[in-house]
């Protein structure tokens, strides 16, 4: 596996960031969804979003966010603000991106058009984020279905 140097680590910015971006330089959004508790969250971290060519491909086509489903932080997105929700026992705006699925890791991918967040639960390898992250990046999503994307897709990582 590639290891990646500081210059190829994923630029995780914030909500925030990611929406000021967006009027200016429109690209679809990553949101790696983890808990501090979770191993394979960081078994994800080191060993595909650690990958070179990886995040370089984020770096170059997503705006890429780190969201801890339990931060106590609220965050304004898309004009609403989300709190900690204490029954769900997750932040809101994680319950919102997960349609209330709490598992983790979870990768959502917002694509620039249309904007409806497409979360993918459980750990990723290289090469299963490849097609997904070329999927959306490139706009397939608007003209044919993931699984038959898949089948035709071969990945190099």
């Amino acid at each position: 596996m590639p290891v990646t140097s500081a210059k190829e680590k994923i630029q995780w910015i914030s909500f925030e960031e990611a929406e000021k971006k967006m009027k200016s330089d429109p690209r679809p959004i990553l949101i790696d969804v983890y808990t501090d508790w979770c191993g394979w969250c960081k078994v994800m971290d080191k060993k595909t979003y650690d990958h070179a060519k990886v995040a370089d491909y984020i770096n170059k086509q997503y705006y890429a966010i780190k969201f801890d489903a339990e931060s106590k932080t609220p965050i304004t997105w898309r004009g609403k603000t989300y709190q900690f929700e204490a029954q769900y026992r997750m932040h809101g705006l994680a319950f919102e991106l997960l349609g209330g699925n709490a598992g983790y890791p979870t990768t959502v991918f917002i694509p620039v058009n249309p904007a409806e967040p497409q979360a993918i639960p459980g750990f990723l390898q290289p090469t299963e984020i490849h097609p997904l992250l070329t999927y959306f990046s490139e706009g397939h999503h608007q003209k044919i279905r993931f699984d038959k994307y898949a089948e035709k897709f071969k990945s190099n990582w």
